[in-house]
């Protein structure tokens, strides 16, 4: 499925209600399924979250968790623990391409029993599930946070628990942090000392069984952009949020003032406002938050601001090569974009080249960080339907908020 969408405005104070954040929903998934008795609410209704429950509820042998890469690395842990319990799990092409291997030798060295079925060091993956006693691992610390979250969010139910030591610099913090919270709201003890984490075991039932998922921040980015795409005065609302978030996009809030979005809060609700403009050249490090960078390109792109974007280095590893899809759309719309191994640099654009078609990747924040483009110019998305992966209703929120649409 292509979108077509045309020049568009959007709707005043539109309320947009936007699902839980997969972020938060995959860990407690894995949490609910070593300790049967928690509840959660307000679940993402995300593919990616659908086919981590599919997985934990699955009695088959082979898995095939398609395009999930946290669902992957997480499942991998989960199962190298379930005694007597072989899976196969597997995906997409794509995902037969993404590294596995430092989540692998992690939980070797704890002493799991996991194979590679094809290419050395990427899935697909034989786990024998089996009791892992051992209680201590070395990881490099500008990892993956899903790698790390994947071994503290097993730890809780190993026999001795877990002692994990963090080699160098620390990325993605705030992904870690959420984890280790998400840990310490259901009772389990945990310590964070310098480079090293330590998460004890937990014997009893948690101590609070009834857990709430605050919506996704990375979802509301693209409402950032928009906002920030339109005339002054525009006003969004987006529920369910928390001042005292748990996600690391929650820096949102900080970068958008930058371009003249103001953002407060009333009950559980966010309310982002048009207020000013702000068209200095921007420069941000997304170390902790590289999930917005597209989004952030993108509106600088709209706006004819220069941008310099740093800590990138996983973007190449995710469902594309983010930072070369993003330069060969940004591209073909006019404008001009180089890249690093961990950065982009976009010059200010004088122009954008509209009726573009835009092509996806198969990653969900392609579609979606272009979309506010045409508040601009019209563009098509392709395979639009990526989307599912995080945000199913989303085009359903950008028409209910004012885009237009054609076959």
């Amino acid at each position: 499925m292509n979108v077509h969408l045309l020049k568009s405005s959007v709707v005043n104070n539109s309320h947009i209600t936007i699902t839980g954040s997969k972020s938060e929903s995959n860990r407690l998934l894995l949490l609910q399924a070593l300790f049967p008795t928690l509840n959660i609410k307000n679940l993402s209704n995300s593919d990616d979250t659908k086919v981590m429950q599919r997985a934990l509820q699955s009695s088959e042998n082979v898995i095939d968790i398609h395009h999930a890469g946290t669902a992957m690395r997480f499942l991998t842990a989960y199962f190298a623990t379930q005694k007597d319990k072989n899976v196969v799990l597997t995906g997409s092409s794509r995902m037969k391409e993404r590294p596995i291997e430092i989540l692998v030798d992690a939980l070797r060295s704890l002493g799991a029993n996991i194979d590679y079925l094809e290419t050395e060091g990427c899935p697909p993956l034989k786990v024998y599930g089996q009791e892992l006693t051992k209680d201590q691992v070395t990881l490099n610390a500008n990892v993956s946070s899903q790698y790390i979250s994947a071994l503290l969010l097993i730890a809780p139910k190993l026999k001795n628990g877990l002692q994990l030591i963090l080699k160098g610099h620390i990325t993605s913090l705030p992904y870690i942090n959420m984890t280790l919270q998400l840990l310490n709201s259901i009772g389990v003890e945990t310590k964070f000392e310098d480079n090293k984490i330590t998460v004890f075991p937990l014997i009893e039932n948690p101590t609070k069984e009834t857990l709430i998922v605050e919506s996704d921040w990375s979802s509301a980015s693209y409402f950032f952009s928009i906002v920030a795409l339109s005339p002054l005065g525009t006003t969004i609302k987006l529920s369910s949020y928390k001042p005292q978030s748990l996600q690391g996009d929650s820096v949102l809030i900080a970068i958008y003032k930058d371009f003249g979005v103001s953002t407060t809060y009333e009950d559980h609700t966010l309310i982002l406002k048009k207020d000013s403009e702000n068209h200095k050249i921007k420069s941000y490090d997304l170390n902790r938050a590289p999930d917005i960078a597209q989004t952030i390109a993108i509106t600088c792109f709209a706006l004819g601001i220069e941008c310099h974007i740093t800590g990138l280095h996983t973007l190449k590893i995710k469902e594309t090569d983010r930072l070369e899809a993003l330069k060969i759309e940004i591209e073909k719309l006019g404008g001009q974009l180089s890249i690093t191994g961990e950065s982009l640099h976009l010059k200010k654009a004088e122009d954008i080249t509209s009726s573009v078609a835009i092509e996806t990747y198969n990653d969900h924040r392609m579609a979606m960080a272009f979309a506010p483009l045409a508040l601009k110019v019209p563009l098509q998305i392709c395979d639009a339907e990526v989307v599912s992966k995080s945000y199913p209703g989303f085009w359903n929120d950008l028409e209910a908020l004012g885009f237009a649409f054609s076959e």
